[in-house]
């Protein structure tokens, strides 16, 4: 977990760990190399009572400004194997950070743009600053945000990616926060603390009762009604009656707060 990046700094602050993308020079931009590097960290993550969340942030100006100007130009060399194969490589990543097995919070300044939106939909929670701006912007440059589009899609629904996918326009923390790709706004000066709410409301939580949270997020949607009825009747039945679950319900029951151990 606490390996070496060239492209992310990562510090566990008690139970959340912190992964600050680090290329600040380029706005946090994409290239290859980071792209791994998130993939491999956010795998790599385990529910395992020290990191109970993960908090999404970006150095310097801003969060992420999409692919780096110097893969670009690399792309516009490739062929159509080696584009399919690079763009696997960002979904993936995508893949990571929403499948990640702890919740991940998203600390959004500065401006998200292309795949750095696509980065902020695959966050559980995402916490912007007022001033933040947000764009999809690939349809200026002659593509679609074809990569980025299924965790966006789940976030905002077809009708606001519809225009905001066609017309390319910038939109504020704001119209993000109306739209759901947001759910907190504060002051930029108020951030970290509105970070801070997020991750003490998350932590406050039983760390197995998280896990299934997120399991039934992704699994239920395409579940059948029986089938959903089946799953969510053994889910609930099996939180009950574990450890965490019983400690949970003796502490309501008590009127205390819960004491849930590592899982």
């Amino acid at each position: 977990m606490m390996a070496e990046y060239q492209h992310i700094l990562v510090e566990q602050r008690g139970p959340a760990l912190w992964v600050t993308l680090n290329r600040p020079a380029v706005r946090n931009a994409f290239n290859p190399a980071m792209i791994a590097e998130l993939t491999a960290l956010f795998t790599g993550v385990e529910s395992d009572g020290e990191t109970r969340v993960v908090v999404l942030a970006g150095a310097g100006a801003g969060f992420c400004a999409g692919a780096d100007l110097t893969w670009m130009h690399e792309m516009a060399a490739y062929t159509y194997d080696e584009n399919v194969a690079d763009a696997r490589r960002l979904v993936a990543m995508l893949e990571a950070v929403e499948g990640c097995a702890v919740p991940v919070v998203a600390r959004v300044h500065g401006a998200a743009l292309g795949g750095g939106v696509g980065l902020v939909a695959a966050c559980d929670v995402a916490v912007a600053a007022a001033d933040a701006l947000f764009a999809f912007s690939e349809a200026r440059l002659g593509i679609a945000p074809a990569v980025v589009a299924p965790f966006v899609l789940r976030k905002i629904g077809p009708g606001h990616a519809r225009a905001l996918f066609v017309t390319a326009e910038r939109f504020d923390a704001a119209r993000a926060e109306r739209i759901g790709l947001v759910h907190h706004v504060a002051a930029a000066t108020h951030l970290d603390a509105a970070v801070q709410e997020v991750v003490s409301a998350v932590t406050a939580c039983g760390p197995a009762a998280l896990s299934a949270c997120k399991r039934l997020v992704a699994d239920v949607p395409g579940m059948s009604r029986e089938a959903a009825r089946v799953y969510t009747a053994e889910m609930i039945a099996t939180l009950r009656a574990s450890p965490e679950g019983q400690e949970g319900m003796r502490a309501f029951l008590e009127k205390r707060p819960p004491c849930f151990t590592k899982s």
